[in-house]
């Protein structure tokens, strides 16, 4: 009988951490926003780079 009471309590516990999991990092991503949001522009500005494409097709 306990074992299968153990069951049905753990069987939504991956739901539940993974719902903590995404909120923290939501709020990480929030409170980093602004050094997130300069690291993306630095790597898209590297990566879109016309003088550095056609330098490395030559």
């Amino acid at each position: 009988m306990r074992t299968l009471r153990l069951a049905k309590t753990k069987k939504g516990m991956g739901t539940v951490e993974i719902v903590i999991i995404i909120a923290v990092l939501v709020a990480l991503a929030l409170i980093f926003r602004e050094g997130l949001m300069g690291f993306a522009k630095k790597v898209m500005d590297f990566c879109f780079d016309d003088a550095k494409v056609t330098a490395a097709l030559k």
